[in-house]
C-alpha cells in the first residue's frame, strides 16, 4: 500500500491505517528503535508509541513522507527511553557510541545529543553535509541520525568497513571545521 493510502486510512480514522503502517515500515522503525536501545521490548515498545503518536498527529498532520514522519517520532522516543535509561546507568548502545564519536565536533559545555537539537546548529550541520558528496552523506546520516552500525552501513552501502569508518573520520573532521569558520567552536 502507498504513503498516500496508508495516510489517508489515518484521515478517515481507520484502523488499518496502524496495520498497513506495520506491515510497511515496522521492520525499519524497529531497527531505528534497537540501534538506539539494543533492547528488543523497549525498542518494541518505541515503535508502539510511534503509531500511537502517528494515530494523534494525522490529522491534523498530513505528512508527504510518512516514513520520514515516523522515523522523526522514533527517533525521538527511542532517545528518551535512552536518555531515561542512562539516568539508570544501564548497558551502552551503537547511540551511545555515535554520541562519542560526534563529541569531537560539537560544541563543548553540551552533550551532543542536546547541541543537535538547537536550530542554528542544525542548520549549520545541514549547510555542511549538502557539502558532502551522497555516499559520504548517506554514511553520515546513516551513523548519527539512525545509528546504524558501521558494519550495518558497509553492507547497505557496499564498501568496506575501513571505507565507512575512514569516511566518517573526515566528514568529522570537515564538520568540526565548518562549525569553528560558522562560530559555534
Amino acid at each position: 500500500m502507498t504513503d498516500e493510502r496508508i495516510v489517508e486510512l489515518y484521515w478517515r480514522r481507520d484502523e488499518a491505517a496502524i496495520r498497513e503502517t506495520d506491515n510497511r515500515y515496522g521492520g525499519d522503525l524497529f531497527r531505528l528503535a534497537h540501534c538506539i536501545l539494543s533492547d528488543t521490548g523497549e525498542s518494541e515498545e518505541a515503535v508502539s508509541d510511534t503509531y500511537w503518536r502517528a494515530w494523534e498527529h494525522i490529522p491534523p498532520n498530513r505528512p508527504v513522507r510518512l516514513y520520514a514522519f515516523l522515523s522523526k517520532i522514533t527517533r525521538a522516543l527511542a532517545i528518551d527511553r535512552y536518555r531515561r535509561r542512562k539516568a539508570d546507568k544501564r548497558v551502552a548502545s551503537e547511540y551511545a557510541l555515535s554520541l562519542d564519536e560526534l563529541s569531537e565536533c560539537i560544541p563543548g559545555g553540551e552533550r551532543p545529543d542536546e547541541a543537535l537539537d538547537a536550530d542554528g546548529l542544525a542548520q549549520a550541520i545541514g549547510a555542511y553535509l549538502s557539502t558532502l558528496k551522497p555516499l559520504v552523506r548517506e554514511a553520515f546520516l546513516r551513523r548519527y541520525f539512525y545509528a546504524a552500525s558501521l558494519q550495518e552501513i558497509a553492507q547497505c552501502q557496499g564498501v568496506t568497513v575501513s571505507w565507512v569508518k575512514s569516511a566518517l573520520h573526515r566528514a568529522r573532521q570537515g564538520l568540526r571545521a565548518h562549525l569553528e569558520k560558522e562560530g559555534y567552536l
